[in-house]
């Protein structure tokens, strides 16, 4: 039995002879990667109120967990006025329809309510098949 270090991650050697003198090698990698480790990876069910760092207190206070919602598209930003333009009168759609199939997970926005300071941070999105609040 035998400990190799390599760059990234520990090796775990074993060899055994057998009787037709055939040498075994079962290597076992143990990685460490950081990245597993945040809970952007984990089930995505998770509790309304959560302990963390509020950056204006500077310390982990309770914070209060909701779902963003999508705001409605404004009629006078560019893009909107374009759409408008192009799909008035006669004539197709500006754009194909979409092909295919939907993507596997959709982004879940979370913005968490600092109770102490009721300032709110909202971290990047995570990426989620099912999401859901769970009452502890």
């Amino acid at each position: 039995m035998t400990w190799l270090r390599s760059r990234d991650h520990f090796l775990f050697v074993f060899d055994m002879v057998s009787e037709e003198t055939l040498l075994y090698r079962f290597i076992f990698s143990l990685p460490s990667n950081p990245v597993w480790d945040t809970p952007r990876l984990m089930t995505m069910k998770r509790p309304r109120k959560i302990n963390t760092y509020c950056p204006k207190c500077k310390k982990h206070t309770v914070h209060e967990v909701e779902k963003v919602k999508k705001k409605p598209a404004g009629e006078l930003k560019r893009g909107q006025r374009q759409f408008r333009r192009v799909t008035a009168g006669y004539g197709g759609f500006p754009r194909p329809k979409p092909e295919g199939r939907e993507k596997p997970t959709r982004r879940v926005w979370l913005r968490f309510k600092c109770v102490d300071c009721k300032k709110y941070v909202q971290p990047p999105a995570i990426r989620a098949k099912k999401f859901e609040f769970v009452e502890e």
